[in-house]
């Protein structure tokens, strides 16, 4: 089992945070379907990312929660991570490949569907100028970045890092189920280590940049390495709960890379 060292309750929005979207989960959920239903629900990844949607708000809520949110802004977050992927279906759909650096930036084709195009409408009965569909707007384009700016005000901030960690801790399931399973059967048979590079990323605890050209085994440690940057205890518990993290870890290996990918393990469990 993944073990972290403890870590710090994160700074929270002060009481004066003012989230005041009404938002109808009901309607929500029906505006998602719809939306959904336009692409072949016989594809695996469009089931994927139908499934991975409903988690991720899910995931989104149990965090906020547990920082003691108002009632406002725990919907505020389950609403991001309804809407988070919502470019991941036209991106799947026009470049047949969920890799944006082999496509488009799902998040800002994402939100310039929603926010520009304006299928939020469908969702909330809001203007899109308003102070809260901007932060809205910034979260989901946000959610996918290596780095988040440093200069989002303290509520933009929080929205994105809950959105960030939910969205983490459900990429760890995914990519033990199909289509990513048999990647990481092929990765078994892969006697080629990673390089200083990557594995420097994996001392420094943090995220491989996304300019590397990475070989099937590095993507591999490269998505484990998304655990550094878990932000909130009740992420990292969430995590521990699933244990899709340990399965990726745990793959069958030739011995350079499972000495590296133990390295890796070592490294988590300090952090």
């Amino acid at each position: 089992m993944t073990v972290w060292s403890s870590c710090p309750v994160q700074r929270r929005c002060s009481t004066s945070c003012m989230v005041n979207i009404l938002i109808d989960r009901k309607r929500v959920n029906n505006a998602f379907g719809a939306y959904a239903d336009h692409y072949d629900p016989e594809d695996v990844k469009v089931r994927l990312k139908i499934s991975h949607t409903y988690r991720v708000a899910s995931f989104a809520e149990r965090i906020s929660n547990s920082l003691s949110l108002t009632a406002e802004q725990v919907d505020f977050a389950w609403l991001s991570g309804m809407l988070h992927d919502i470019g991941r279906f036209e991106q799947l759909k026009r470049y047949g490949t969920f890799i944006d650096r082999k496509s488009v930036d799902h998040a800002e084709l994402g939100a310039d569907i929603l926010f520009h195009d304006g299928l939020i409408r469908d969702f909330v009965d809001q203007e899109t100028e308003s102070d809260q569909m901007i932060m809205l707007e910034k979260v989901i384009r946000l959610h996918n970045k290596l780095m988040i700016p440093g200069d989002l005000n303290a509520e933009t901030m929080e929205f994105s890092n809950i959105l960030r960690d939910a969205d983490k801790c459900d990429i760890f399931r995914v990519l033990t189920e199909p289509p990513f399973d048999t990647r990481n059967e092929r990765i078994s048979a892969i006697k080629e280590i990673a390089r200083d590079s990557v594995m420097e990323c994996v001392r420094e605890h943090r995220c491989v940049p996304r300019t590397e050209e990475l070989t099937a085994f590095e993507g591999l440690i490269s998505q484990c390495c998304m655990a550094f940057e878990l932000v909130y205890p009740e992420s990292r518990l969430i995590v521990r709960e699933q244990g899709y993290l340990d399965t990726l870890m745990n793959i069958d290996l030739q011995p350079g890379p499972r000495k590296q990918m133990d390295e890796l393990k070592r490294e988590l469990a300090l952090f």
